[in-house]
């Protein structure tokens, strides 16, 4: 259906929103896999950092 109405080129506007909301639900699971990356990693460097500042002393 959607691909019917994009398709008949008379209302460019629908075209475009529906373009705009397809790139808004590709791009929210990238941001929310870098997050959590990002939250991974920076648990990790703390255990990292305690561990060497553990082995000095």
């Amino acid at each position: 259906m959607c691909r019917a109405v994009l398709e008949s080129g008379e209302d460019q506007s629908a075209a475009e929103g529906i373009n705009d909301g397809i790139m808004f639900l590709m791009a929210v699971p990238y941001i929310l896999v870098a997050i959590i990356g990002y939250f991974v990693y920076r648990t990790y460097y703390k255990s990292q950092q305690s561990k060497k500042i553990d082995e000095i002393l």
